[in-house]
This record gives C-alpha cells, sequence and structure tokens, in this order.
C-alpha cells in the first residue's frame, strides 16, 4: 500500500484540468533526470511485447520490433570504450566486475577484420569530463584488459559514408569499413525521405581532432567513398547488436542509439503493452517516448488517463476492497493527477509515491476497471478547480491538518476522524510485551503464547510459551534480518507487560535509537547546530490531530522545514502520530506537581523481572496511574511508539476500506475527507 506525496514534497498550485492533460493522456515519468524536481536514470532500457511494436518519430516508424523479441535503446552520448576482444567471456567477466560500480557495463558485438569482436564500454556520461574521469576509474579497477588496450573515450561525433535506398546497398559500404578494422553501423535517419531510408557512419571520436584524425585513416583504408561529417543535431538511430542481455551466456538483441542533439523516438503501436525489463518486467499501456534530457536517457509513458488509473489505483489499494472504496479511490487518483499539469516539465507525474504508484498492466484487475470506468470522469473541485486529492495509506485514526504537514493545503483539507483505519489490524496477529526472569524483554506473537492464570504482587499476568524456544524480538514483528533477544519455553514465566497489534501500517513501535544513530539521521534534516550528545528528546507541540509539530533534543528545539520532515529525521518513521519513549529512564509526578526524571540504575521501588518490588536495575518495570506497565532497561536510547501511515492528510486508505464495509458510498466518503468540495464529471 503506497501514498500519493509520501516523499517530501508541498501542494502545487491549482491548475485547471485543460492546461494540465490534454487530449485525455497523462505522461508519466518512468526514467528521466529533471533537476531537483526528480532523479531516476538507467544507462539503457530494454523493450519487449506479446506483438510487434514500431520504432520511430511516432509520425514515422522507422522499423519494427517482432513479436516478443527484445530491444535495447540508451543515448549515443560520450562512453569509455573498455576493450575490444574477440573471446565473449573475456568481456563478460569484465563486464560482470563493472556492474557493481557507478560505470555501468555495455557490451556490444561487431564484425571486423573478417572476425566476431566483442567490444565493452561504459556509460553514457553526461560530459566529456565525466567519461575522461570513468576511464580513469576502469582503468584502476583491476579488469582483464588486453595487452596494448587502454579504456579510451567515445563520443558522439561520426562520420557519414551517405545516404541509401536499399539496406543491401548500405551494408555493401558497412562492410567496406569492417573489412578494413574500423568501426561503421547501419543507421536510421529521422529526416530522411523513404526513398533513402538508410545511411552508413563511421566511428565514435570524442572531439573534432579526433574526428580529423579518423577521417584520414578511413579516407586511406577505403579510397573510393567519400565521408562528410554528421550534422550532431540530426535525430537518427544508430543500429548495434547488443551481446549483454545475458553476462552468464551470451544472448544478443538490436540496441539502437538515440542519436542528434535532441533525440525523440516512440515505440508502441500495440494493444498487448510494452514490457520494460528495467522495471522488474513491468508491461505498461500506450507509448514509450525514449528521449535525452540532462545528458541521461529520459523513458516517459504516454497512455490515456483511464487506462493509467487502471494500474494506479490498482497500485495503491487491493482489488479484493468494496467497490466503494474503490470508487473512492479511482476519483482521488484521478483529481491528483489532472491537478499535477506540467510538474516534472516533460511529464505530468512520476510512477513512484512522489505521484502515485503507478505499476503498469500487472497491477490491474477486473473490479478495479470497473470502479474506474463507473466514475469516468468524476473529479474534486473546490470552486472551479481541481482539489489535488493527497491520501496517504493509514491516518491513524485522525487525518492530519496542513499545519502538521507541510504547512499549506487550503480550505479542502481538515482534520477529521478517521476510525476506519482500524480495518488494517482486524486479521493482524496480536504481540505480548514480556518481560523474562532475566530481566530482558520483548514482544512474542500470541499464536506462541498462553496465560498462566496467575498474577504478579502488582497485578500483571504471568504468560508461558506454547512450543520450545519461542523468539522474544525486540519489536512486535518478524524481521529476518533482526535477531531475537532471547527465548521462552514452556513452563518458564514471563510477565505480561502489554498486549500489541502487529508493527504495520494503524500502529507501530520503532527503535529504540541510540543517541548516535539519531543524530546521524538528524543530520542535514534540521537546521542549527546539533547538540553532542542527545540525553533528552520530548515531543512539545502538537497539531490539531495530534501529530508532533515540534521536538526538542535537550530542552533545544529541533527546527525542521516544516512538520511532516520529523518523519525522515527520525530514522523514516511512518507518521508524525508517535509518542517518545525514552528507553532507559521513567518521568515521576510528585504531589506537589514537580517532575524529575529518574534512570534504571536509581534507587526507586519498582516491579523486577520475578514480580517482585525491587530498587531498580535491569530489567525493572514501571506503571502509571492507567495501569499501563512498561521496562526501564539498563541502556539508553529512545522508542518510537505511533500510530498511521503516511502524512496523513486528505484521504486516509484504509479508513476507506473501513467506511466502504459499514456502508457508505464512495461520494459520502470522498466528502467526509475533503471538505467543502463537490463531485463533478468532466
Amino acid at each position: 500500500m503506497a501514498a500519493a506525496f509520501a516523499a517530501v514534497c508541498v501542494l502545487a498550485p491549482l491548475v485547471d484540468a485543460s492546461d494540465a492533460i490534454a487530449a485525455g493522456t497523462i505522461r508519466v515519468v518512468l526514467y528521466a533526470d529533471i533537476g531537483t524536481k526528480y532523479k531516476s536514470t538507467v544507462p539503457l532500457v530494454t523493450l519487449q511485447s506479446e506483438q510487434g511494436f514500431s520504432l520511430g518519430t511516432g509520425s514515422a516508424p522507422l522499423l519494427n520490433v517482432p513479436a516478443k523479441a527484445q530491444a535495447r535503446a540508451s543515448l549515443d552520448g560520450f562512453r569509455v570504450k573498455v576493450l575490444e576482444t574477440t573471446l565473449w567471456t573475456e568481456a563478460a567477466d569484465a563486464a560482470k566486475k563493472l556492474q557493481s560500480t557507478s560505470d555501468k557495463p555495455q557490451l556490444f558485438t561487431i564484425s571486423k577484420n573478417g572476425a566476431k569482436v566483442y567490444q565493452l564500454y561504459t556509460g553514457v556520461y553526461a560530459s566529456e569530463a565525466a567519461a575522461k574521469t570513468g576511464a580513469d576509474r576502469v582503468a584502476k579497477a583491476g579488469l582483464s584488459i588486453p595487452a596494448g588496450q587502454l579504456p579510451v573515450v567515445a563520443g558522439m561525433k561520426h562520420l557519414s559514408a551517405g545516404t541509401f535506398s536499399s539496406q543491401d546497398g548500405a551494408e555493401a559500404a558497412l562492410a567496406e569499413y569492417r573489412a578494413a578494422g574500423l568501426d561503421a553501423w547501419l543507421v536510421l535517419p529521422a529526416g530522411l525521405s523513404a526513398s533513402t531510408p538508410y545511411s552508413v557512419w563511421v566511428g565514435e571520436a570524442a572531439s573534432d581532432n579526433e574526428l580529423a584524425v579518423l577521417q584520414a585513416a578511413a579516407a586511406a583504408a577505403v579510397p573510393g567513398r567519400v565521408l562528410v561529417t554528421v550534422d550532431g543535431s540530426s535525430s537518427a538511430l544508430i543500429v548495434r547488436q547488443d551481446a549483454g542481455l545475458s553476462l552468464s551466456s551470451e544472448v544478443q538483441a538490436p540496441h539502437y542509439l538515440l542519436a542528434g542533439s535532441e533525440p525523440k523516438f516512440i515505440a508502441g503501436g500495440n494493444d498487448a503493452g510494452i514490457q520494460v525489463t528495467e522495471k522488474s518486467k513491468r508491461i505498461y499501456r500506450g507509448n514509450m517516448e525514449l528521449s535525452s534530457l540532462n545528458g541521461s536517457l529520459a523513458v516517459i509513458n504516454e497512455v490515456s488517463l483511464e487506462q493509467y488509473l487502471y494500474a494506479v489505483v490498482g497500485g495503491e489499494v487491493s482489488s479484493s476492497w468494496h467497490e466503494e472504496a474503490l470508487k473512492a479511490q479511482a476519483v482521488a487518483a484521478r483529481s491528483y493527477a489532472l491537478s499535477q499539469g506540467t510538474r516534472f516539465d516533460v511529464a505530468n507525474v512520476v510512477d513512484t509515491t512522489l505521484s502515485q504508484v503507478y505499476n503498469g498492466i500487472g497491477s490491474e484487475a477486473p473490479s478495479i476497471i470497473k470502479a474506474v470506468d463507473a466514475t469516468a470522469g468524476e473529479v474534486l473541485k473546490s470552486g472551479d478547480k481541481i482539489v489535488e486529492a493527497v491520501f496517504s495509506s493509514n491516518s491513524g485514526g485522525k487525518t492530519a491538518d496542513p499545519s502538521e504537514v507541510w504547512g499549506n493545503g487550503g480550505k479542502m483539507f481538515v482534520s477529521v476522524p478517521s476510525t476506519g483505519d482500524t480495518a488494517a489490524v482486524v486479521s493482524a496477529k496480536k504481540w505480548y510485551s514480556l518481560l523474562l526472569s532475566n530481566g530482558v524483554s520483548g514482544y512474542a506473537r500470541e499464536d506462541n503464547i498462553k496465560l498462566t492464570g496467575s498474577k504478579t504482587a502488582a497485578g500483571l499476568e504471568y504468560a508461558t510459551a506454547t512450543t520450545k524456544d519461542v523468539n522474544i524480538r525486540p519489536l512486535p514483528l518478524i524481521e529476518s534480518s533482526v535477531s531475537g533477544v532471547g527465548k521462552l519455553n514452556p513452563g518458564e514465566n514471563a510477565v505480561v507487560l502489554d498486549i500489541v497489534y502487529e508493527s504495520g501500517s494503524y500502529s507501530w513501535i520503532r527503535g529504540p535509537y541510540t543517541s548516535a544513530e539519531l543524530l546521524k539521521s538528524l543530520q542535514g534534516k534540521v537546521t542549527g547546530t546539533l547538540p553532542s550528545s542527545i540525553l533528552n528528546l520530548q515531543v512539545t507541540q502538537r497539531g490539531p490531530s495530534g501529530r508532533a509539530v515540534q521536538v526538542k533534543a535537550n530542552g533545544e528545539v529541533l527546527k525542521v522545514k516544516y512538520p511532516d520532515m520529523f518523519r525522515s529525521a527520525f530514522n523514516g518513521l511512518p507518521s508524525t502520530l508517535f509518542d517518545i519513549v525514552p528507553a532507559g529512564s521513567y518521568t515521576v509526578l510528585g504531589a506537589d506537581g514537580a517532575t524529575a526524571s529518574i534512570g534504571s540504575s536509581t534507587s526507586a521501588g519498582v516491579l523486577s523481572a520475578t514480580g517482585k518490588v525491587t530498587a531498580g536495575g535491569k530489567g525493572t518495570v514501571v506503571m502509571g496511574m492507567d495501569a499501563a506497565a512498561r521496562v526501564v532497561s539498563g541502556s539508553t536510547g529512545f522508542l518510537f511508539v505511533g500510530q498511521g501511515y503516511g502524512h496523513g492528510l486528505g484521504m486516509s486508505q484504509w479508513g476507506v476500506k473501513g467506511m466502504a464495509d459499514s456502508g457508505y458510498d464512495y461520494r459520502q466518503i470522498l466528502q467526509h475527507y475533503y471538505n467543502n468540495v463537490t463531485i463533478v464529471k468532466e
């Protein structure tokens, strides 16, 4: 379950839908470098479809990719040519070593001098300087490079051997240059007429001086042909053969380099959708636009808005939810999408929680499609503007006020009860908070524990294990990467301190975090000087819903840009609806109203792990006036105990489920979570 705007962001100004998305389509960033707004890049993409698809300029397809065939695409940019060898294993082994580095490998094959040759590159790099730095790194990477070779920078300057009316004619010219040992490729220029659709380009120089040297060498090697410098602004597809689809065994596929100063090509033209291997093999409806942006490959999915929503609603909530819940999500998601305008410059949205989760056809389901179709065109409006209908996974029982999140949001967002959020724990396991006889405390799941029927002097119940070696875990959830803190066996008693739900979207526990861990997480997220050590950490101010809007460390305010930033500041907490519990101390309220902080080593009458009153120490238990009990450990640190998942502003997805299950329709649900809005069919 994902939440729109789960990442750091601020609500955008409301815009007219007509200005946001034209002709009923939406542009979704899968990969792009959009500067400070968004960055997620890959050196290449691998495309495939159950049906054939075209690749070209949209109005003029340049080639067709057969059904089920793979095709790769990357930019014709600055690269490092690492090595050249006749042995695939030699090139593949070097590529494997580079996979985990920042210099991403690309492996091609070509026929030169009558022999099959493998060429290993890294890149693409944003500039020649960056490529030179990359070449230096690669040279020191400990690769087995053939004698006499060194990593060198390759660029986008090419020589053209002319245009050709047939592929056979182009292949003949191509063969001449390759027979002379030169790199040359078949090219499909975007701007050529149907009578001369092919060209041949020679070389990949990084500078004009290198290009001049290349031209002299090519003229001497193939004197019968004239080479001219390629216009670098013209778009074209350079056809290469990829030999790196697998580095375990040789698998080849066509690889198209997008050449030109502003290359833009469209892959699409079928109903089956296109699979993007690098996106976990997800399949997307519509077309894929491949272009260059800030020196990186940009991949943008252009798809109809309603088909986009099929995947978004399915990516955000379960297809098994009540129809009214799915309808509410569809209207909210449509409103959110239409409110974005060109927020990401070249696109309307991205495919992550920075916008809305969009995982393609695999997220679709008949129930989702039915709900989207049933609400087709319906949006939330405030006045004449479409509402940016943000939502989160679970508001923890009460949605956030704008002042508790980003400080803006207008009159459409107010804090409202969200009792339906408990739908998230209807089937959740409960966990016992236990204190073992050796003073160790932790949690055990209810199906491994039973009550003995006896109690401590303070009225706390005893429990024992129902099976051998029950793991006592530090938090109420199973984490395979985290070791247990102890074990409990049948016949051994433990004191029951509390019973809680398994940590999830409704309620959770995180920590304990040491002072050092918190200081590391706070770096760069708060303004001002941090203390050398955190001895005291308290929520000192809360907003209308109870979310933390001010936190003090050692009595000093931790200043953040906006309150929701406390989530990332404290090691990525699920929400800001939390309490901070010091692990090694507790606060006593005296009869005179004064408070005092007492540590586990302080002499005070407390309940020990044996159930007897002692003078303190490791594993001591304190009880409040409400009979709630907790352990004061012998160590320092801070536990965060909270509710909710996400920023909490606007619609709570689990709350929607709860309301729908209770008989509310989608219009009632939406008007509960969004204030002063109307539902309009556009």
